[in-house]
């Protein structure tokens, strides 16, 4: 099953509380009470009478029968989470974001990822190869990725990354930020432009500058109006004039996942 990674903003929302009857509240209370009782009091017992009686150890054996006799009667179904209640279908303009394979190409991967995210970088080194081998590379599906940045040090890697596509270096840059566990950060980001060989006073500004910005902030727009809240997400679809319309996939779901969605729309006329 795929994994997604949930951005700090939305974290509360997705928190679930699991529903407390009060009466097997208060049987529980009773029963840690009684062996906070029977603790105590072997505590300040001698060595030699210390320890739960015979009494005491029946008394707790029927509040746990009647605990778990309660809990079989009371227990319902659990309440489906909230991803489950997520529309399946979305529908965007296909405008700004690195981009692998043909521009002619009918269908579209488009995915909302974050620098941080252990799920993209595991989407990245397993699942996008397949994708890219089969349909990427073959002219039957462009990938797109958009910018979802959930904290301070993933919003400068989604700039770093940009910054280095305004020199023809997209991909080198999102590999490499995404190649190392743990935080990117701003300190290495210039390091990286070197080692990639870019002019890097340009690089500079474009960081300080915060010239892809704004960019940034509409892909974290689209992706609320698509009521995602969590890295990688997917929209697989076909291209319909400036827009691509199609299903919506949640997580670092397997290769057969994307497929089956891929081969669905180029079936849709």
């Amino acid at each position: 099953m795929g994994e997604i990674h949930k951005r700090r903003s939305n974290s509360e929302a997705m928190l679930r509380r699991p529903v407390i009857y009060s009466a097997r509240r208060s049987r529980l209370a009773r029963a840690v009470l009684l062996l906070f009782s029977v603790i105590s009091t072997g505590a300040a017992q001698d060595a030699k009478d210390s320890g739960i009686t015979r009494q005491q150890a029946d008394d707790i054996l029927k509040e746990l029968r009647e605990i778990r006799q309660l809990l079989q009667r009371t227990t319902k179904p659990a309440i489906p989470t909230p991803m489950a209640n997520l529309p399946q279908t979305g529908k965007l303009r296909l405008n700004g974001g690195g981009s692998l394979g043909s521009q002619d190409a009918p269908l579209v991967i488009v995915e909302f990822t974050d620098y941080e995210c252990p799920y993209c970088r595991q989407f990245l080194g397993t699942i996008l190869p397949e994708i890219r081998k089969k349909y990427i590379d073959t002219g039957r599906v462009r990938f797109v990725v958009r910018d979802m940045p959930g904290h301070a040090e993933s919003m400068h890697a989604a700039e770093a990354a940009r910054c280095a596509g305004d020199q023809g270096q997209f991909w080198p840059m999102h590999d490499a930020l995404f190649s190392e566990l743990g935080k990117p950060e701003a300190k290495d980001f210039v390091k990286r432009a070197e080692a990639l060989k870019l002019d890097v006073g340009a690089f500079r500004n474009c960081l300080e500058g915060g010239k892809h910005k704004l960019e940034i902030q509409n892909d974290m727009q689209v992706a609320t109006s698509l009521q995602i809240m969590g890295t990688p997400s997917f929209v697989v679809g076909r291209l319909k004039g400036e827009e691509v319309d199609g299903a919506i996939i949640v997580g670092a779901q397997p290769f057969n996942v994307f497929e089956a969605k891929i081969k669905a729309a180029e079936a849709d006329p």
